[in-house]
């Protein structure tokens, strides 16, 4: 994350590669070719050059494009022959080869080739992953995607004590798992509401930042690319409708602005066939709106879950992908919310850095860190003060089915709390990201700092 340039990138690699026996693979994530001087993808040719022994998988920063290398390619099968599967790209040159970059789902091509971590290997991880979020004031996570073997060994860290949080599980979009947890029906709080089973995750386009998400007009500096559709919308509505029958709830990707009205239309047809007053579907990013799907939200119920860090990262280059006129439905929170609807926030993380703050002064100035641009960035879309702590707080929990249990400093919930360093809803905008925290408390016992 944050290299400046591609030749960095590579150094970096080379210098992994260095320290792992011939013939292992090298993994890492968080380029993004927006931040180097030319703003374009890159191509294999020097990384494979500098690493020809190790097959590399880099995943772009927003996990739905991936760079791999000669030898990866090698491994995977992939030529100038392998034509774009459903749902994904391949990039290729002028001369018909691969240049290393797949979009969406094309990375599969070579990533189901890839070894498996070992489950000792990802617990760890977990368990590293957990307290990098206390150290940064987070005591519960919404986990927009896992598989059986994940939410399984989820519950078997809650159950051994390991689980030190609140997790919103979602079942990630294998039609086994889903099955499989849909005949157990929903789970709520278990092992002393640490694990929550109730909801799916699912797809429908792809990223802005990799021109993966779907828009209703082609991009603005690609003008023969309208994105991506990850999934049909047949299959989002037929997982809505077994959902809806099943109370479970349905969480479904969408950056682009026909990504979003797809699913909005696949849950109105969804609804129609099964009613059902409180199903509270959610629609994860809502990046890009049409106008006149803003107000569709709160008619059919659907909570937009959104994350304003994601606006402060690409003020600088949306408006070159999408053009003045549809910014005006781009991060779209204060249009959403006087519509009527909550807005649970959040980091996105990986995708973005953990440090929830960073939403927080985003939401209430749109500006970054270094307090740019002057004003905020379409300033009249800021959220309030009271509302940023809300969509930080009570709203996920509502959004998750928790709010009776989590959200609040209330007699009856969870003691789950942060001490930071400063008044959040008081100080200067401008010094709200020079907030430490102090302590982090899950269930009334300090899992950061604190005595």
């Amino acid at each position: 994350m944050g290299v400046p340039s591609y030749a960095e990138l590579i150094a970096r690699v080379k210098a992994r590669a260095a320290t792992l026996p011939k013939g292992a693979w090298v993994e890492g994530r968080g380029w993004d070719q927006n931040q180097w001087a030319d703003g374009q993808f890159p191509t294999h040719e020097a990384l494979s050059a500098a690493v020809p022994d190790h097959p590399v998988y880099l995943t772009r920063v927003d996990g739905h494009a991936a760079l791999v290398n000669a030898a990866a390619m090698k491994a995977a099968g992939l030529t100038r022959a392998t034509r774009d599967p459903a749902g994904g790209r391949i990039l290729k040159g002028a001369n018909g080869e691969p240049t290393g970059v797949l979009i969406d789902r094309a990375e599969e091509i070579v990533a189901r080739v890839m070894p498996a971590p070992t489950r000792e290997q990802t617990r760890q991880a977990l368990l590293e992953a957990q307290r990098v979020m206390h150290r940064w004031g987070l005591t519960g996570v919404h986990d927009a995607g896992a598989g059986r073997a994940m939410i399984e060994l989820y519950e078997e860290m809650a159950q051994s004590g390991e689980l030190n949080l609140r997790l919103y599980a979602m079942i990630a979009d294998d039609s086994a798992a889903i099955s499989h947890f849909m005949a157990m029906g929903p789970r709520s709080a278990l092992h002393n509401g640490r694990l929550w089973v109730r909801s799916i995750k699912l797809y429908s386009d792809g990223a802005l930042g990799s021109r993966g998400a779907a828009l209703l007009e082609p991009y603005s500096d690609d003008a023969d690319n309208s994105g991506l559709l990850v999934s049909p919308p047949a299959h989002i509505q037929d997982v809505a409708e077994r959902a809806l029958a099943r109370g479970f709830q349905v969480n479904t990707h969408a950056i682009g602005d026909r990504g979003n009205r797809l699913v909005l239309d696949a849950y109105q047809k969804a609804l129609d066939k099964f009613p059902r007053a409180d199903h509270r579907f959610r629609i994860e990013h809502a990046q890009i709106l049409h106008y006149s799907d803003i107000p569709r939200f709160a008619q059919l119920g659907v909570i937009p879950s959104m994350q304003a860090s994601h606006q402060t990262s690409d003020m600088y280059w949306a408006g070159k992908r999408l053009g003045p006129e549809r910014l005006l439905g781009a991060y779209a929170w204060r249009s959403l919310l006087n519509s009527g609807v909550i807005i649970p926030n959040g980091s996105d993380f990986p995708v973005e850095y953990v440090n929830p703050l960073i939403s927080f002064h985003a939401a209430i100035a749109r500006q970054d860190a270094n307090d740019y641009p002057v004003g905020g960035w379409y300033p009249d879309q800021r959220m309030t003060r009271d509302e940023a702590l809300k969509s930080m707080t009570l709203w996920p929990a509502y959004s998750a089915f928790q709010e009776t249990e989590l959200g609040s400093l209330t007699v009856g919930k969870h003691a789950d709390f942060v001490v930071l360093s400063q008044d959040i809803m008081r100080v200067a905008a401008e010094l709200v990201l020079k907030t430490e925290v102090l302590s982090t408390w899950v269930g009334g016992k300090a899992v950061h700092g604190g005595r």
